[in-house]
């Protein structure tokens, strides 16, 4: 009984000192060469709007697309004059998956391209989706969930979100497969979606691990070639099941990405910052236009005139206090010396600007 209380406490102290395994699996950073899906494109034509549909004088072809469909329906429309405020002319797209078989239904996208003011409550009406070799390999139909809503009066309208484009939660139905013989290839290219050396060179040591041969060589940062004749896999599906789900921990260069339009800042875990002394301040103007209107005095000669009256004003703001932010060994310590000058994000957009300028930032600076 103490022996066997032994061994666990063994066990135990063990697997706590064991360092963390990776939570990347392989097939969450890299591509398989031929297992994609496939873009599809479509002109359809929304139906049963509430008056928010395309004015035809704007969208003609919204008109001659409607005379085509009433007359393959067998309803003679030449030299008729419609105006129907109720039909929107919409670009269908859909991703047709990998290994995709017919009879099966995909999600579509629809997107007006008109002057419709809004999608809600529309239908759109059968359509073609073409691959990029103008082959249809799926045919689109139903009801739209448009994300958007919008309100109107007299006098005043207001929108929120974007009523003109929706979905079709698997709106259309996929009539034709593409031919691709995956069992048929002796050979594999995985490619990463970040090419990068020391991720390749783990990827192939994982890989030759687990079939415990040399299957899998890396021939460029992007790309490992597996060859399914070494793995000794009964097929090339057998082999990349057994290797999708292989644990790796992914390596990047360090990265700080910028996004001047919200502000945001967003800063890898591999960046650092050499010793620096930071000071900030700002300049505001504020320039307020106050017309003055002057009327003559009552059954006085004159007219009425408005006289320009502005008001501008230009302060300093108080600068932030020369601080110094040491040099991080982590991001957190970055994060908080940039914290200690009080500035809100973007300022501090402006600040690691400098630093990059200066040379003090260790990291590839992404401003969007």
């Amino acid at each position: 009984m103490k022996t066997r209380f032994l061994l666990l406490v063994c066990l135990l102290i063990q697997a706590l000192w064991q360092p963390a395994q990776a939570n990347v699996r392989l097939k969450d950073v890299v591509e398989f060469d031929g297992v994609r899906s496939n873009d599809l494109l479509g002109y359809g034509l929304v139906v049963g709007l509430n008056g928010t549909g395309d004015g035809l004088r704007n969208a003609p072809f919204t008109e001659d697309t409607m005379s085509n469909i009433l007359e393959r329906l067998g309803v003679n429309v030449t030299g008729e004059q419609f105006r129907p405020k109720n039909v929107a002319a919409v670009i269908v797209t859909a991703s047709l998956p990998p290994f995709a078989r017919a009879g099966g239904t995909i999600d579509v996208t629809v997107s007006a391209i008109g002057d419709a003011s809004s999608l809600l409550g529309g239908t759109l009406v059968m359509t073609p989706l073409n691959g990029a070799d103008g082959t249809i390999y799926a045919v689109a139909q139903g009801s739209i969930l448009a994300g958007g809503a919008a309100a109107e009066g007299e006098a005043a309208r207001e929108v929120r979100g974007v009523p003109t484009a929706g979905v079709i939660p698997g709106g259309a139905r996929v009539e034709r497969e593409i031919d691709f013989a995956l069992d048929s290839l002796q050979e594999v290219k995985i490619a990463l979606k970040v090419p990068d050396f020391s991720t390749a060179l783990q990827i192939e040591q994982a890989i030759n691990g687990a079939f415990s041969r040399p299957a899998a060589n890396m021939i460029d940062p992007g790309t490992i070639v597996l060859d399914i004749r070494k793995t000794g896999a009964r097929s090339i599906s057998h082999a990349l099941a057994r290797i999708e789900n292989l644990r790796i921990t992914p390596a990047s260069r360090a990265r700080v990405v910028v996004d001047q339009r919200s502000g945001t800042i967003v800063m890898g875990e591999d960046v650092r910052i050499s010793r620096v002394a930071v000071a900030q301040g700002g300049l505001t103007l504020r320039v307020e236009e106050r017309p003055l209107v002057v009327q003559p005095n009552p059954f006085a000669e004159g007219e009425t005139v408005v006289v320009p009256r502005t008001d501008a004003e230009l302060e300093d703001a108080p600068p932030v206090a020369l601080a110094e932010v040491a040099g991080g060994t982590s991001l957190s310590e970055i994060v908080a010396g940039l914290n200690a000058l009080g500035v809100n994000p973007r300022d501090m957009i402006d600040i690691l600007s400098s630093i990059n300028a200066a040379g003090a930032l260790h990291a590839e600076l992404l401003v969007r």
